[in-house]
């Protein structure tokens, strides 16, 4: 099943394989989804360059992807990697690391 990209970009959700860490969230475009299934590698869409970049080309953090799922809609994909490295330009390993709200443990 592939991906409906009829409205352009579609936002990923990558999860790192061995640890079920949500490790980022980016977008896609067709181009960039198919150079992904191509090369096994993430490649996304920037908004603020508007053009296509591949995860890792410059940091060597690169993501080898392991499984891409879509939602029920086809409009959402959920992608699992083998992180190398930090995954957030932060040198975080997740980018989801300011949290809002938490639960106080018992």
């Amino acid at each position: 099943m592939k991906p409906d990209f009829s409205k352009g970009l579609i936002p990923a959700i990558i999860i790192e394989d061995q640890t079920d860490d949500v490790l980022m969230l980016a977008y896609m475009n067709e181009e960039s989804f198919n150079k992904t299934l191509e090369t096994r590698t993430t490649w996304f869409y920037s908004r603020s360059r508007q053009s296509l970049w591949n995860k890792g080309e410059t940091s060597g953090h690169i993501q080898k992807v392991k499984k891409i799922a879509t939602d029920c809609d086809q409009d959402t994909l959920l992608i699992r990697v083998d992180q190398t490295g930090p995954a957030c330009h932060t040198g975080a390993h997740s980018c989801f690391f300011n949290v809002i709200v938490e639960e106080e443990q018992a």
